[in-house]
């Protein structure tokens, strides 16, 4: 689907997957709290594994039956979040690409001018998710997720009394499948916006959500929301 969102609700319970999560900060934590309440295995990865290990010890607290751990790099997994800044995501990518081999690969910064946060930095006719899915080759599935959701309301998977909407893009049917039951998994709502080029305008939509907090007074708890 190219141009049109589709939603496809489901009652079927997702199947466990292992997930490496890439940055223990906020969205990190955020995306593992809707892992582990989804009934996955979540590893938290830091080169330096004090900050991997406190929100793994955390949430361990919270998910006494939950598998959590923690790493210095990416293990075998079935899918690995970069929960970074665009630079950081881009190393990742560079670094550990061949070690992602098989796994779905997503991608959640919205690649702006962090020292300035006004304007994107990568080119109108490519996105940050491209650039990722272009240094990792196609034996890694690369989606596009969770760009246009913040990290208070993440964590609890909703926003003002309705589940949050994550919007989805990728090449791979059955990556951006295996993406979309960790999001029902974790009580959100899935939508599949098309290929991977409409990341670009999941990131445009991404810079403009963050740019309107201040101006709005919405202190980072305003959400996204699709009601077909």
């Amino acid at each position: 689907m190219d141009t049109t969102a589709s939603y496809v609700p489901s009652d079927r319970k997702a199947a466990a997957v292992k997930i490496n999560i890439v940055g223990p900060g906020k969205m990190g934590r955020a995306i593992a709290t809707r892992a582990l309440a989804g009934g996955h295995g979540v590893c938290l990865v830091h080169p330096d594994s004090d900050p991997a290990r406190a929100v793994a010890e955390e949430l361990k607290q919270r998910f006494p039956d939950g598998e959590c751990d923690w790493a210095a790099s990416p293990e075998a997994a079935d899918v690995t979040v970069l929960a970074l800044w665009y630079e950081g995501a881009l190393e990742v990518a560079r670094s550990s690409g061949a070690s992602l081999a098989g796994q779905v690969l997503v991608d959640i910064c919205n690649p702006i001018d962090v020292s300035t946060m006004d304007g994107r930095v990568t080119p109108p006719d490519s996105s940050a998710a491209e650039e990722i899915q272009q240094i990792v080759g196609t034996d890694v599935k690369v989606v596009k997720a969770f760009n246009t959701t913040f990290a208070d309301l993440l964590t609890t998977g909703e926003g003002h009394d309705f589940p949050l909407d994550v919007l989805i893009a990728g090449d791979d049917s059955a990556a951006k499948d295996k993406i979309a039951e960790l999001v029902r998994s974790g009580s959100m709502r899935p939508f599949d916006v098309g290929p991977l080029r409409r990341a670009r305008e999941l990131e445009a939509m991404g810079f403009l959500h963050i740019a309107i907090q201040q101006p709005l007074e919405l202190n980072w708890h305003s959400s996204i929301k699709i009601f077909p």
